[in-house]
């Protein structure tokens, strides 16, 4: 498997999860500077030009928690996700795609000073997000309990990186949370410099 790649990219997200899987792979750096991901090489393989952007073979999956998705499946031995017949697979998957569908637009727009239509946007309202953000992060532990999955990867991985930018207030519970995946040293391993 090939990882288009920069660390200042979410490929960190993408090679934390490969790391965690411990997966064989080769690191392809796509170099921001001299332009590499505007290649016709590169667009022929990713057309929006963005990172990560992991081959398998004939397969080309984008979009980070897609690709976690994909890892977690294709690895299904390292148990970062639920058997594909578990009832927590539900749990599990809105932990994968909350962050990016809901979250980070809502921050982006309030970044931004502007205010969206919660009855026309998928995204609602910060009072309505963090209030989310609240709930779905554990007391204790993992997204799923006792086992650190995927979820935890795309969900508290995207916390930590909304946070570190101050786009995120967090309350303790939060806090702890990000603690706990800033702990774990394959985080710490992929995330030099963050």
């Amino acid at each position: 498997m090939k990882h288009y790649f920069n660390r200042m990219s979410r490929g960190a997200t993408t090679a934390w999860m490969l790391t965690e899987l411990d997966a064989p792979r080769e690191q392809v750096i796509i170099d921001f500077v001299a332009g590499d991901q505007n290649a016709p090489e590169f667009r022929a393989i990713n057309p929006m030009g963005k990172l990560p952007t992991p081959v398998d073979g004939d397969v080309v999956i984008t979009e980070t928690a897609a690709i976690c998705a994909y890892l977690a499946d294709k690895f299904a031995d390292k148990g970062l996700a639920p058997a594909l017949d578990s009832p927590e697979r539900g749990k599990y998957y809105r932990y994968l795609f909350f962050p990016g569908t809901t979250l980070e637009p809502l921050l982006s727009f309030n970044q931004l000073g502007v205010e969206g239509n919660p009855v026309s946007m998928g995204w609602d309202d910060m009072e309505r997000g963090m209030a989310t953000v609240e709930a779905m992060t554990p007391e204790q532990e993992w997204a799923m309990g006792e086992r650190f999955t995927a979820a935890d990867v795309v969900f508290g991985g995207s916390l930590a990186f909304f946070s570190g930018f101050n786009l995120l207030k967090c309350s303790p519970k939060v806090e702890a949370y990000i603690d706990r995946i800033k702990a774990r040293p394959l985080y710490q391993q992929t995330h030099v410099g963050f």
